[in-house]
């Protein structure tokens, strides 16, 4: 398994001083995908969690819709140059019955640590259709649920105090408890190592459940948590204009620039009690 912290030198100037001095850095690795053999997707990932990454991933891409869909996820023989396992290629196999994707250019897709969707082909390719209707999820959440998530958060992020260079998200249960969080480098995996890991507990649909981000909220994110069935979206930065359209389609509840004493409510605030 690869490391997900790195050591370098660095010359540090400030104040008209120099110093050299190690730093820690946020590891940035590409994870092959593949299914049934066939590779699906590359993405530059933190290591770690690579079997939720893969299976959020596919079920965030409506490949699958729940663990049973999966019948093995392994890693695959991928060799660096000394001939060693990179663990970087991860295969998953799935059940009988199961339509494998449609491997043709909407699908296969290089995604960065950035940006997940901008590297699909067409706009028939980024918008999808979930098998689950988080619109209809009665759960609510009071305030103070809400605004006690982003400590937890912080509190949670053990990679990013190191290194400041990694994202950050995590589910909650509707009273405030917090589920599971995930680091990487690319905020879409983050999230995808979030459900898969919901996945593998099964979990989905997430029902009565809140997926809180670290950075902004993006039309991408917002479209996993309709994928995953999840009622609530919270971010502590700005939503952007597609994903509040999005939430408000799908019947999603949009909450950003979550503080300890404030938010914006953005769609559906009947579920904020």
């Amino acid at each position: 398994m690869g490391y997900v912290t790195a050591r370098r030198q660095v010359q540090h100037r400030a104040a008209g001083r120099v110093l050299t001095r190690p730093e820690t850095l946020a590891v940035e690795e590409p994870l092959e995908i593949r299914v049934n053999g066939l590779s699906v997707t590359v993405t530059m990932r933190t290591p770690g969690s690579d079997f939720e990454l893969a299976q959020g991933f596919l079920l965030t891409e409506g490949v699958i819709a729940g663990r049973a869909d999966v019948l093995t996820v392994r890693y695959c023989g991928g060799r660096g140059v000394d001939g060693v396992n990179t663990y970087n290629v991860v295969d998953a196999t799935l059940a009988p019955g199961v339509a494998p994707p449609d491997l043709d250019v909407t699908r296969n897709f290089y995604t960065t640590s950035s940006c997940g969707i901008c590297g699909k082909a067409s706009l028939e390719a980024v918008r999808l259709i979930s098998q689950f209707s988080p619109g209809a999820d009665p759960a609510t959440v009071t305030v103070a649920a809400l605004t006690s998530m982003p400590d937890q958060l912080r509190g949670a992020q053990k990679l990013f105090a190191s290194t400041g260079g990694l994202h950050a998200a995590a589910l909650f249960g509707a009273d405030g408890t917090m589920l599971v969080v995930r680091e990487d480098i690319g905020r879409h995996n983050a999230v995808d190592k979030v459900i898969g890991w919901a996945l593998e507990h099964d979990r989905v649909p997430l029902t009565a459940s809140a997926l809180l981000v670290s950075g902004r909220a993006s039309f991408e994110l917002t479209q996993k948590a309709v994928m995953a069935g999840i009622p609530l979206l919270a971010a502590v930065s700005a939503p952007s204009s597609l994903a509040v359209s999005l939430a408000e389609e799908a019947g999603i509840t949009l909450v950003a620039f979550l503080r300890q004493d404030s938010m914006n409510i953005y769609t559906r605030p009947d579920r904020i009690a």
